[in-house]
C-alpha cells in the first residue's frame, strides 16, 4: 500500500488506522496465502539451488575469487525460484492492493487469467528479476562473508569446533546483515513491480517516472528494512535448522575452496611457517 499509493499511506501507523477504518481489520492479512505459498516456493527453489549451483560452480571455476562463485550461484538460483514466485506475487499484490479484485488465490487465479491470459501471472516477471536478482546476489554474498568474519575474528573458531548453539547464532547474525543491505539495493526495482503489477503504469520507463528517481530508492525503505531483515534472518534459520536436524552442516562456505583448500587450513599452514 505504501508503493502503490505513498501520499494516502504516509507512514506506516496513519497507514494501518485508515486501512483498518477503511476496510476494516481483515486488511491487514488480505494476500497472506499468495505471499505464504509464493514465497515458500520461492524460497525452496533459491535456498536449495543456491546450494546446488555452488557445488557445481565451486567445481568448474577453479582458480577464480570466491565472491565469482557466491555471485553466478545466487543468480542462477533466484532465475528459477522467481518463475515459481512470479504467478502467486501478480495475485497477491492485485488482491492487496484492489479490494474488489479477489478474495485470495482461490478466486484470484481464474479471474487474473481469465481478464489477462497466461501474461498476466509474468507481466513483472522482468522488473521481478531486477528487483531480485541484486537482492539475492547481495544477499547471499553478504551472508558467506559474514559467516566467515564471525568465525575468524569473533569467535575466532573453526565451524566444526563449535555448538550447535553458536553455529546458528552466527547464521542469524549474518542472516539479518544479508537481509538489510539487500533491501536497500532491491527497493528501487521492489517499487516498480507494484506499480506495474497495479496498472499504475504500462511499462518501467512510464513507472519511473511516475514514482520519480528519488522515491525509487526512498518510498517505502523504512518499512522494507524493518520487516524484510528479521524476515531473512528467520528464513535462514529455520533452513539451517532443518540442515542441522538431518545431520548436515550449517551454511556457509563452500564444499572445498577453489584452490582445494580451506581458509581454516590456511591459517593452520602460515601458524607452522
Amino acid at each position: 500500500m505504501f508503493q502503490v499509493n505513498p501520499v494516502k499511506y504516509n507512514s506506516i501507523f496513519s497507514g494501518l488506522s485508515v486501512l483498518v477504518k477503511e476496510q476494516g481489520p481483515s486488511s491487514l492479512w488480505r494476500g497472506w496465502a499468495g505471499k505464504f505459498f509464493g514465497y515458500g516456493a520461492q524460497g525452496g527453489c533459491k535456498f536449495g539451488l543456491y546450494e546446488y549451483f555452488k557445488k557445481k560452480y565451486s567445481d568448474i571455476l577453479e582458480g577464480q575469487n570466491k565472491s565469482v562463485i557466491f555471485f553466478v550461484s545466487s543468480a542462477s538460483a533466484q532465475v528459477i525460484a522467481d518463475v515459481a514466485l512470479s504467478p502467486f506475487e501478480a495475485v497477491k499484490v492485485r488482491v492487496q492492493a484492489q479490494p474488489k479484485f479477489a478474495k485470495g488465490l482461490v478466486d484470484g487465479f481464474p479471474k487474473l487469467y481469465a481478464t489477462e491470459g497466461f501474461y498476466g501471472f509474468y507481466r513483472g516477471l522482468l522488473p521481478l528479476w531486477c528487483r531480485n536478482l541484486p537482492f539475492s546476489i547481495l544477499m547471499f554474498s553478504t551472508f558467506e562473508h559474514s559467516v566467515d568474519f564471525l568465525y575468524h575474528t569473533v569467535l575466532q573458531k573453526r565451524k566444526q569446533d563449535c555448538s550447535t548453539t553458536q553455529q546458528l547464532g552466527v547464521t542469524c547474525l549474518a542472516g539479518y546483515a544479508s537481509g538489510a543491505i539487500g533491501t536497500v539495493v532491491s527497493n528501487p526495482a521492489d517499487n516498480i513491480v507494484a506499480c506495474l503489477y497495479n496498472k499504475k503504469a504500462k511499462n518501467v520507463m512510464q513507472a519511473i517516472r511516475s514514482i520519480g528517481f528519488p522515491g525509487l530508492f526512498t518510498r517505502s525503505l523504512p518499512l522494507r528494512i524493518t520487516l524484510v531483515g528479521p524476515v531473512v534472518t528467520m528464513q535462514w534459520f529455520f533452513y539451517d535448522t532443518i540442515k542441522v536436524l538431518t545431520g548436515l552442516p550449517t551454511s556457509g562456505g563452500i564444499p572445498r575452496d577453489v584452490d582445494g583448500t580451506t581458509s581454516f587450513d590456511l591459517d593452520k599452514i602460515n601458524s607452522l611457517s
